[in-house]
């Protein structure tokens, strides 16, 4: 793919930028390289095929001066995070950072060793415990503790035990209330739209260089290996609650609905050490990724990071977290908590004041300014979360998407937008004439604004994709948050060459098999293709005989019912089959053993005759 050079608009932001930025505070690069051990000699991880899956190398080019075609701020994130391998944070905790989106830490217990947070995927999970193990020695895992429900903390669990090691009793496997139900949730019902989606937000497909992919704040990008899931085996329900594992003792703060629905903070007396989760962390984080997801809290945020501050505060010698480097002395670990602290609390708090006085969230994205002493923080600064679109997410928790003028409350959608201001500005040419105009004055949103109307209205015009490429690409270099500039290379490189579907499926067999009975009902239900079945009646019982629970399932006008009942032979059809089996014969497997049939079959084929699943390669930036 064709790439342009930063225009000089972008070139001269840059270097104002660059002017104004503390570059000589290397603070955290001092931090982030402390207590280094060791790395992969071969950088690049597996899987059992031999496809690369990680390779922590193609970031190599993270060197040097900071290239015009990326901002100063975000190169520098970029650096910090792309240092890869394993990690002493004290003596008996360690951490393996740079092997995948998130960071793995082992708490060594009095014969084995705690795991938390194993990484995204099977292989990256079980090349960071290998590399531990090889500068630690083969110790036993006897607990793996999830801080939250986000897949990046969970999904490499079978790289590093196996479900019969949990079956035994030798691993605990900790987790929040409300962890299983919120972590199934939101990798199958929208699970097909958000990895979708997470494909621009990481950058998957993009090449990595200054002018491609260079990270996404948080870290550098996803593995591409197996995501799994096993089942907890101990719910941590209440602030205050103590565990402890082969003599280590964990203590837990509960935190939900901050930066994932279900997560919490655990403290280790015996090294003095608190894990946030991924509550405080360096960067501003997202209030609603870009992804998608349910909006988050940032009263509720703020509140939980000043308890943490009240009771643990004055005991931590270190701070660690699933991301980034940790911060060591008791003075700078309660420093950190407070500014973010402050921070989550300023956004809500300002946005809610100006939400008073009739502004929207766009207006007030473009005029709220943050107090000094957190702009000139680095951990602050809006690397995977920004002020903007976090400031628009708190307007739609409190006031939803309409803005309140009645000629924006029905509007027509994208493509007949379009259209109607590509008729109104003259035609498709004349809106490429004044985009081509805003791009050389270095207007590139108003630029990208009249693209999209111009790309809505006719997809094959040459000029339009191909400025409109152009526009998103100097968009991208611009941007500080590398989430921005991945979904604006991103946008740029599937309209230039095509779109490149979804590199990596959250919803594994694996997380699949641990959806309940009812989750499996609603996966169904979301997929009924409603004009289709309006005119289906339809009644069927299933009988889990691995479960021992019976369940009624009914569809009509369109909706699929279900409830727990006994079969009382009324159904039309009646299925005994295991939880697994229901599963293959869902998709077309009809022939297997595991399965007893009463009834009409034609009852369940009619179901399945009105299923829509959802489409990976959906698009996007085009119509």
């Amino acid at each position: 793919m064709d790439q342009n050079e930063p225009t000089a608009s972008i070139k001269a932001a840059h270097a104002r930028l660059l002017e104004s930025l503390p570059m000589a505070d290397v603070d955290d690069f001092d931090d982030v390289a402390r207590g280094f051990i060791g790395t992969l000699e071969d950088p690049a991880i597996r899987n059992t095929v031999g496809e690369v899956v990680w390779d922590a190398s193609t970031f190599d080019f993270l060197s040097g001066d900071v290239p015009t075609s990326v901002n100063p701020s975000l190169w520098r994130q970029g650096q910090l995070v792309s240092k890869h391998g394993l990690f002493e944070v004290v003596e008996g905790l360690y951490q393996v950072r740079g092997f995948d989106l998130s960071v793995v830490s082992f708490v060594e217990t009095d014969t084995g060793v705690i795991v938390i947070d194993p990484l995204l995927t099977a292989e990256t999970g079980k090349s960071a415990l290998g590399l531990y193990r090889r500068h630690r020695g083969d110790r036993p895992i006897v607990a793996i503790i999830y801080t939250h429900c986000h897949i990046d903390h969970f999904g490499g669990v079978f790289g590093v035990v196996t479900q019969e090691e949990v079956d035994s009793g030798q691993v605990q496997i900790v987790a929040p209330e409300g962890f299983l139900e919120h972590a199934i949730a939101e990798n199958v019902y929208a699970g097909t739209a958000m990895s979708r989606r997470s494909a621009y937000m990481y950058g998957a497909t993009l090449a990595r260089g200054p002018k491609g992919q260079v990270g996404a704040g948080l870290g550098q990008s996803t593995s591409t290996g197996e995501p799994g899931i096993l089942v907890p085996t101990l719910l941590i329900k209440e602030t205050g609650e103590s565990h402890t594992f082969d003599g280590v003792e964990v203590e837990f703060q509960m935190a939900p609905g901050t930066e994932a629905p279900a997560e919490m903070h655990s403290y280790f007396p015996r090294y003095r050490a608190l894990c946030m989760a991924e509550n405080a962390t360096h960067t501003l984080h997202n209030l609603l990724t870009l992804r998608g997801a349910v909006v988050r809290d940032p009263h509720g945020w703020s509140r939980y990071l000043n308890e943490a501050i009240d009771l643990f505060g004055h005991k931590s010698d270190v701070m660690f977290a699933p991301h980034h480097w940790p911060k060591w002395g008791n003075e700078k670990v309660v420093a950190h908590l407070a500014i973010h602290r402050d921070l989550y609390g300023y956004l809500h708090d300002q946005t809610l004041r100006m939400i008073n006085k009739g502004m929207t969230g766009a207006e007030i994205a473009e005029v709220i300014e943050l107090p000094p002493a957190i702009t000139k923080t680095w951990s602050t600064h809006g690397y995977y979360g920004s002020v903007s679109h976090n400031v628009k997410a708190i307007y739609q928790r409190y006031m939803g998407w309409f803005d309140g003028n009645p000629a924006r409350l029905w509007p027509h959608p994208p493509q007949a937008s379009a259209e109607r201001h590509v008729a109104a500005i003259g035609g498709v040419e004349r809106t490429v004439e004044l985009a081509q105009e805003a791009y050389d004055s270095g207007d590139f949103r108003w630029a990208a604004t009249l693209l999209d109307y111009a790309v809505f209205t006719d997809t094959t015009h040459a000029g339009a994709r191909s400025l409109y490429a152009d526009t998103l690409e100097q968009l991208g270099y611009g941007s500080e948050n590398g989430t921005w500039r991945n979904f604006f290379l991103s946008g740029a490189t599937e309209l230039r060459d095509g779109n490149f579907g979804t590199p990596l499926v959250a919803n594994s067999p694996t997380i699949i098999s641990e959806l309940s009975p009812e989750q499996v009902f609603d996966s169904i239900a979301i997929t009924v293709d409603g004009p289709r079945a309006w005119d289906l009646d339809l009644a069927f019982d299933v009988t889990f005989s691995d479960l021992e629970r019976s369940f009624r399932v009914t569809l009509s006008n369109g909706v699929l019912i279900y409830a727990e009942r006994e079969p009382d032979g009324s159904a039309q059809l009646h299925l005994t089959l295991t939880k697994p089996r229901l599963l293959t014969l869902l998709a077309g497997d009809n022939s297997s053993d595991g399965l007893s049939i009463d009834g009409d079959m034609a009852t369940l084929e009619s179901l399945t005759g009105v299923l829509d699943p959802g489409d990976p390669d959906f698009n996007i930036v085009v119509p």
